[in-house]
């Protein structure tokens, strides 16, 4: 089969050291730093807050009720979603391009560091969201929502680059655990900042609980920026270009040039497309179940605040079990077969979704959904890049596909979810049950894989100097090759 040549091999792998313990315990210190948002802002306190914001802008009693923004009436709940859905529709239209420039100018830690700050300063500003700074802590939001989205991009390109294959998944299932690990601490020193007045009956360090929580705003935005500090440090410097190489008219367009490269490639890798059809499909329900869960535990079975934490830290710390289970399950039955074995639980949550109440049940379910979050992120991640080029010089730009596929995914699921709780008068229920439509068509696309080598030959062949390296068969377990 003819395909069209692409970039030829880096040589600067060659003085990228794979396995080196410094760089790789480097890389995970991001995770460590950066989930802190998704647990903090996306799923714990911040939800919380932006509710009783809600309700103290209308005046009334329900986190549902209509708030003025830019002169539209949007129910409080889905302005919030709607908020996250704008963040990732930024994202998705300018990373392509932006993972190209990364990629061509020899620059990717240093996107990498852009994005993290405008995320973290922008986090901490949070800082000062209160009823009369409504609109602009909206916007505020977005911003720090595309900083974590974007430098989630620079940051899983650097896998392919600092390990070897055999470790994707040990490494990934590492990162993922780092982050699970510190975000848990972090959220627990800020329920104590915010719980200490409410247990004590007098402000702690003479913080009210609502100032408290404001502080943990504060609180994430400083340790985001400051822990990733140590990837910063320990991650491979920027091999730049010569000075005058390109003139400064001329990055945009070769930026765009880039990315067309990589879109001309993507063509010839059959495996890589099933991968990501099966990756938007099946992450459109995860995602969409972990921005939701607890809105669901609030609005549909009257959680109080205490259960819902207490729900958020039990998926954390069962995070990551499941991201080391899976991790040396894919080692046993390959990528695809342990991946299909997660989407298939995840199709049992969504039963059980519809049916769970309040008490035992929904910790039960709980602990179910952690176990295979975990598994599915720390999979996915590392499946994807032993799909793509071996020694690709676009890594970033290959994984900007991976991350566009993912924020698209989350948009429509928000918005199905959204709109089948409205048809059916704000009940949720019958939006989880839905999402199994998702993971089946997730299934039905990962098991396309099974029994394949998941990176093409012609893309290996044309990515490598030399003749090409066997090509481990990661769909299948190592007695089936």
């Amino acid at each position: 089969m003819s395909t069209t040549p692409a970039a030829a091999a880096d040589p600067s792998f060659d003085t990228i050291p794979k396995d080196d313990k410094r760089i790789t315990r480097g890389w995970t210190f991001y995770d460590w730093a950066n989930s802190v948002y998704p647990l903090v802002i996306t799923s714990s306190i911040f939800p919380i807050y932006w509710g009783s914001m809600v309700k103290a802008v209308t005046n009334t009693d329900s986190g549902k009720t209509p708030v003025e923004f830019l002169g539209l009436h949007v129910p409080g709940t889905s302005l919030q979603n709607y908020s996250v859905s704008a963040a990732f529709l930024i994202i998705a239209l300018i990373s392509p391009l932006l993972t190209a420039l990364a990629d061509f100018s020899g620059r990717k830690k240093l996107f990498l560091q852009i994005f993290c700050y405008i995320g973290a300063i922008s986090c901490a500003c949070l800082y000062f969201f209160e009823p009369n700074t409504f609109t602009i802590s909206v916007f505020v939001f977005i911003m720090a929502t595309v900083g974590f989205s974007g430098s989630i991009v620079f940051y899983n390109s650097y896998l392919p680059d600092i390990s070897s294959e055999e470790n994707f998944d040990s490494l990934s299932a590492r990162g993922f655990s780092m982050g699970y690990i510190g975000s848990v601490l972090l959220l627990i020193l800020c329920l104590m900042l915010i719980q200490g007045p409410t247990l004590s009956g007098t402000p702690m360090f003479g913080l009210d609980a609502g100032t408290a929580t404001r502080y943990s705003f504060l609180l994430t935005g400083i340790w985001w920026a400051g822990f990733a500090q140590i990837p910063f440090f320990t991650l491979p410097a920027d091999r730049g270009r010569p000075a005058g190489a390109v003139s400064e008219s001329g990055w945009l367009l070769n930026g765009f040039r880039e990315l067309g490269k990589v879109w001309e490639e993507t063509k010839h890798q059959p495996n890589l497309k099933r991968f990501l059809l099966a990756y938007f499909t099946y992450n459109m329900g995860v995602q969409t179940v972990m921005y939701v869960a607890t809105l669901f535990g609030d609005e549909e079975l009257g959680l109080d605040s205490k259960s819902l934490i207490i729900t958020i830290l039990l998926l954390q710390i069962v995070g990551i079990l499941g991201a080391y289970l899976f991790s040396k399950l894919s080692e046993r039955i390959g990528n695809t077969r342990a991946l299909s074995w997660a989407v298939f639980i995840w199709m049992l949550i969504c039963v059980a979704g519809y049916f769970v109440q309040a008490g035992w049940s929904f910790y039960a379910l709980a602990a179910i959904i952690g176990l295979t979050m975990g598994a599915v992120q720390s999979l996915s991640r590392s499946t994807y890049s032993k799909i793509i080029p071996e020694n690709t010089p676009n890594s970033a730009a290959y994984f900007s596909f991976f991350d566009v596929t993912e924020k698209v995914g989350i948009v429509i699921g928000l918005v199905v979810f959204g709109g089948i709780s409205q048809l059916m008068g704000g009940n949720m229920r019958y939006s989880i049950l839905a999402l199994i439509v998702f993971f089946i068509l997730g299934l039905i696309f990962l098991l396309q894989l099974r029994g394949k080598k998941l990176r093409d030959t012609d893309a290996s062949e044309a990515t490598t100097l030399g003749p090409p390296p066997a090509t481990p068969n990661v769909g299948m377990p190592a007695s089936a090759r």
